[in-house]
């Protein structure tokens, strides 16, 4: 599923237009995107958690050439999946 099948789906679910549900499903992303780059967690009950995890510096490969190459730290967004999305999926 893309964006574009999201915001179909949300319209038909919620009896909403297309540009409507655009609307509101680029207002999530975008409000979880934010809450992230001020280091905060997004908790949604039952489906999930977003969070920023600091990945510590590692040294890595390039495949062509075979090189090591440094990799610096940094931070990356995470998800872990909730309990009523884990039992709904397995």
């Amino acid at each position: 599923m893309n964006k574009l099948d999201l915001v179909t789906a949300v319209a038909q679910k919620a009896d909403l237009s297309k540009r409507d549900a655009e609307h509101a499903v680029n207002a999530v992303l975008e409000s979880i995107e934010e809450a992230l780059r001020q280091g905060d967690r997004v908790s949604l009950v039952g489906f999930g958690t977003f969070e920023v995890k600091d990945r510590k510096p590692r040294v890595g490969r390039n495949p062509q050439t075979g090189q090591e190459i440094r990799i610096p730290a940094g931070k990356v967004p995470a998800f872990k999946a909730g309990k009523g999305l884990k039992e709904s999926v397995g």
